[in-house]
């Protein structure tokens, strides 16, 4: 293999940049020198703008890795394990896994050989010799996160179908787990609950695991439900809208998703880039996922989307799981203000954090207690119907009487 190789970014299909890998494993990201010319250019990240609100164009050599905004393109845990194992290449490589997954990525990114040799060299991994017709049989697309998801096409027939090779769907499916029962109803439930107090939730809907179609083989699948979410980055004839999570706006790697940010960061950018509806919305989902005990809500389960491909806006919600039924946790996944701590999610946390990222201190206080006796109200009414295990009930009923609020 040549010592150097080149993948072309693309946004919108519109070539932007390159990630060039040279000899030791090195990647070196750089803008085309036309999308740093032109002044409407579409954004790629808040986290290449300076603080004058200026494109950053120098960036340091990552070695094995390539930098945080494009790691976090790729799955994680198992679901990175299964698709680099697919196309022969150490998951650890990511330039490689760019290569072989970047058709099909979050947001309106697509990343491609710059040469049009689009099968990856038999030497992207010295651990791995597989053959041709495996390779090109690989699944892929690329959904960032750990749990086990594929893109998928809503068939006329009301039917979901795993496309051959994993690219297009405007669907996502979410497996159910191995390791915990009722994941998919309990995550269905609290999107419904939260749509039902006024977040932006997309459009979901739980189906049995029996009747996807094409589902990959070599899976340990669980049998059960499934749940199936619409893709908010993709519209209905297909195109992408991009997007990005934070940790791709902090330039955090994966690993950090929980120890190098804070809710009240989060906010800041939000306040700086977006609105007091948006403002509230965070509010809103922030109380939510304490009430229901969600110590899971790190920095890549919130998003900004760019409907105009320039201006930002909080993404609609995903990811909301009650985790205390599963592991018995204190804390949220982020801390706060000054805390993790759900049981000292209080008035007074939210008015430092208000206060430490510059939002409207009343719209803060007065979005929390509305979204609290809101909660209380669709609870009460709804619990029974949805389908959540008994004892995921009783966890999250003695979880909210911890709760200040």
């Amino acid at each position: 293999m040549a010592d150097v190789s080149v993948l072309e970014v693309l946004l919108y299909e519109a070539p932007i940049g390159t990630l060039t890998r040279v000899s030791g494993d090195q990647t070196l990201f750089a803008f085309d020198e036309a999308y740093i010319a032109n002044a409407g250019r579409p954004v790629l990240s808040l986290g290449f703008k300076d603080k004058l609100g200026q494109l950053i164009t120098s960036f340091r050599p990552y070695h094995t890795r390539v930098m945080p905004f494009f790691s976090n393109l790729l799955p994680e845990g198992h679901m990175r394990t299964y698709l680099a194992e697919g196309v022969g290449v150490n998951p650890e490589r990511e330039f490689f896994l760019l290569w072989a997954l970047g058709a099909d990525l979050p947001g309106a990114i697509t990343i491609r050989p710059a040469d049009g040799e689009a099968l990856l060299p038999y030497a992207a991994d010295d651990d791995h010799h597989d053959d041709v017709g495996r390779r090109e049989k690989a699944l892929r697309f690329s959904l960032a996160g750990v749990q086990l998801k594929f893109s998928a096409v809503n068939e006329n027939t009301g039917g979901l179908t795993i496309p051959a090779k994993g690219i297009g769907g405007s669907w996502i499916v979410k497996l159910p787990s191995r390791e915990y029962e009722g994941v998919p109803e309990n995550e269905f439930s609290m999107m419904t609950l939260a749509r039902l107090i006024g977040m932006d939730v997309p459009a979901i809907e739980l189906v049995d695991v029996s009747s996807i179609d094409n589902l990959p083989e070599g899976l340990a699948v669980v049998e059960g439900q499934a749940l199936a979410i619409e893709r908010f980055d993709r519209l209905e004839d297909g195109k992408a809208v991009h997007i990005e999570d934070f940790a791709q706006v902090f330039g955090l790697y994966p690993k950090d998703k929980y120890s190098k940010a804070s809710s009240m960061n989060i906010a800041s950018v939000i306040a700086a880039e977006s609105d007091e509806a948006d403002i509230a919305e965070f509010i809103r989902r922030l109380t939510f996922n304490t009430l229901i005990g969600n110590a899971d809500m790190h920095v890549k389960n919130w998003s900004m989307i760019y409907p105009d491909r320039q201006k930002a806006a909080l993404a609609p919600a995903y990811d909301f799981v009650s985790t205390i039924p599963y592991v018995r946790d204190e804390q949220a996944g982020l801390k706060f203000s000054r805390t993790k701590r759900f049981d000292e999610f209080t008035l007074d946390e939210l008015a430092h954090l208000a206060a430490r990222a510059m939002l409207p201190e009343k719209l803060v206080l007065d979005t929390a207690r509305e979204t609290v006796a809101l909660f209380h109200q669709n609870w009460k009414m709804e619990k029974a119907n949805l389908p959540l295990h008994a004892n995921v009930i009783k966890t999250i009923e003695a979880h909210v009487r911890t709760i200040p609020l």
